[in-house]
Formats: C-alpha cells, structure tokens, sequence
C-alpha cells in the first residue's frame, strides 16, 4: 500500500511585524526540503523495518534531502509493559538498521534520523537515535536524556537516561537537532540543542491516547503541539515532531494505546507548515527556508537579551526551601 502523500504549498513569507520593526520578505540562498514519515507498526521487526525504508524512499522521491522516522518503528511500542522478553527487540549502534539506512542515504545523497532500540551492553539500554548521511554514512548518536514512567509508557524498565548530553548534527544539508519523545516537554533541551546551532529540532515521538479517557484526548494533543510549536518561537528555528499512528494493544490485555498521528512541522514562528492526519499513514515533504530563522531572530531577538548571568539556579531541582 503506498501512503497517502501530504504536501502544503505556501508562498512567500509575507511582510510582517515582529517586536515592533517592520520585517519585509527576503530571498534565502539556502533551503533544505525536509521529510517526515508517519506510519503504522506491526508486531514483526522485519515488516516495520521495510515499510520504513519504503516510505523513507517516498520521502526521498518526493525531494526530501532530511527524512525523520518516528521513534522505535522497529517494534510496536512495547514499553505499555515491562517484559524481559522485550530486550530482543534492541540492537547495537552501528548496527544493522544504521547500515540498512546508511546504504539508502548514500544512494542518494541524503540524511536519514534514526529511531532505535540501542544495546550497548547486557543489562544497559538506551533509547537512541542515530543519524546517517551520504557518503558518509553513520554520523553519530543522541541518547534520550528524559525517561517517562507513567501508565503504559514504562520506559524507565528499559532505557538508562541518556549520557551524551544534548546533539545537533552537522550535515551538507542543514544542522540537525535530534530530541527524542518526552524530550520535548522540556525547554531547555530545546534550547541547549538550539544553542549548537541547529536549524531544525527533530522529535521522533510515539505519543497516544489511551482509549478509556476521551475527555483529555483534545487537550492532550493540543498540549504536546503547542509545547513545541513554543520551542520554535523561543529559539527561532524550525521544529519537526513525527509521531507513529494507529492503535497498538497492551500486551496484559488491558486496553492499550492510539497513537494520534498528527505529525507536523513549524516554522520559525511557530505556525503549523503542515501537519498529518490522525489515523493515517503518510510521508510528507516540505522545503524550508533557512534564510527565515536570522530574520525572525532579527525581530524577536531572544538569544540576543537572554540573561545567561542569571540562570545559575538553573541546576536545581526546586529553588522554594530544601
């Protein structure tokens, strides 16, 4: 089956006012067409990994120079339980699939972010996204820093928190910032990712409803987008948060998870470029313009008046008594 293909095209950025001068529209020499690829996962590994690499080509044919899965395709979302069994989903990084994709980026010249199930040694898990590139090939790894623990996300059981701090990619096409899931409910991975000069903040997601609470379905989703569509606007970049879809049962037998889909990505702004339907597979390409992140930080330049002598008391946990 070949996905259904989202494509929005928009026009120029129009002449507009930010933080009180007048920003007119300009021409950037650098673009970058980005990919994200929403999809559905199966029990087998092996199905998941080739639908991945078939939509990834989609992507690609549809001009994407960066396509982004969503996170850990190989598998359905096996963290609803804790099950020692479950380990042998995981791989080592470099490893298989980063040599699968490795191989689909050279052959054509593009960069490739990575959704896995890291084994870095027996007992010591990470939930890990490489990036791939080119000629390249394997360029590096982020390791998911923020662990959830919550109801059908039991993701503590299996990954240790990441230890490579925050990473942003160099590639021929643009700066990669890599996040990954619940990373994105916090500002200052964002913003520490930002700072090394990323372009682009990828969000690898697998974030759903649980079926027997429809009354927070709406707000839910409309929390996880605008918390990283205000990534965007705060650091002036372009943010890209691709999410699996479809329903996967919990494997006690006790109800189970809808992923909502929606995938989407946001300009500098923070406007909604484009954004997936939410029951659907789909591969969706759009071209940005990087030229737009100096002129909505000439605008709202809030890197410029950052108060960085005053964020010491950053580094704990709570400020209010012991």
């Amino acid at each position: 089956m070949t996905a259904p293909m989202w494509h929005a095209a928009h026009g120029p950025l129009l002449t507009h006012q930010l933080g009180g001068e007048i920003m007119a529209n300009s021409n950037s020499d650098k673009t970058v067409s980005v990919g994200l690829v929403q999809m559905r996962c199966t029990e087998n590994p092996d199905e998941n990994m080739a639908r991945a690499i078939e939509l990834t080509r989609e992507a690609i044919a549809q001009g994407a120079e960066v396509v982004c899965l969503p996170e850990l395709f190989r598998s359905r979302y096996f963290c609803q339980s804790e099950n020692d069994a479950h380990y042998a989903l995981a791989e080592p990084i470099p490893g298989p699939s980063t040599e699968a994709f490795a191989a689909l980026a050279k052959e054509h010249g593009v960069a490739i972010v990575v959704s896995l199930f890291e084994r870095r040694a027996p007992g010591l898990y990470h939930n890990t996204t490489a990036v791939v590139e080119g000629d390249r090939g394997y360029i590096g790894m982020y390791r998911k820093m923020h662990i959830p623990d919550d109801p059908r996300y039991y993701e503590k059981y299996y990954f240790t928190p990441g230890d490579l701090g925050f990473k942003t990619f160099e590639t021929a096409h643009a700066n990669l910032g890599v996040l990954i899931c619940w990373d994105q409910w916090y500002p200052e991975a964002a913003r520490l990712t930002a700072l090394q000069g990323a372009d682009i903040l990828f969000y690898p997601t697998a974030i759903g409803w649980h079926p027997e609470e429809p009354q927070f379905h709406e707000a839910q989703q409309q929390a996880w987008e605008t918390m990283q569509r205000s990534h965007a606007i705060a650091n002036g970049c372009f943010v890209v948060a691709v999410n699996r879809t479809g329903f996967e049962p919990d494997p006690t037998g006790n109800g189970g998870i809808t992923f909502w889909g929606q995938s989407f990505m946001a300009g500098p702004d923070g406007a909604v470029i484009c954004r997936a339907p939410a029951d659907e597979e789909c591969v969706m390409v759009e071209t940005f313009d990087l030229g737009r992140m100096a002129r909505q930080r000439h605008g709202w330049p809030f890197f410029r008046d950052r108060r960085i002598d005053a964020y010491g008391p950053l580094d704990q946990r709570f400020l209010k008594g012991s």
